[in-house]
């Protein structure tokens, strides 16, 4: 689906893009790139789906403002191409 938008110029936004699952469990790989980084795994998670697309417009949600700090604190994190490739490989793993 994202990449038809991509392709067709049209905006994409996951609802709730970062629901617990098998990539951000404790020593999966967005945890361990989170460390990496200093970051944690929803903010790793929110980079990578930033990273993916520029059509892409996550909504993730919050209910306090210190989470809402955390999740705008994502866009500043820059994750390696390498970084990027690991995580998008673990993701088609699962997905498939």
């Amino acid at each position: 689906m994202l990449d038809y938008c991509d392709r067709e110029g049209i905006g994409f936004i996951p609802w709730f893009p970062l629901a617990s699952g098998d990539l951000a469990k404790p020593g999966g790989p967005v945890d361990k790139v989170a460390k990496a980084h200093n970051a944690t795994a929803a903010q790793v998670a929110l980079a990578w789906i930033l990273k993916r697309s520029p059509n892409m417009l996550p909504i993730p949600g919050t209910s306090r403002v210190s989470h809402l700090e955390e999740n705008i604190a994502a866009a500043q994190i820059n994750l390696s191409d390498d970084e990027f490739r690991q995580l998008d490989k673990a993701a088609e793993t699962i997905n498939h």
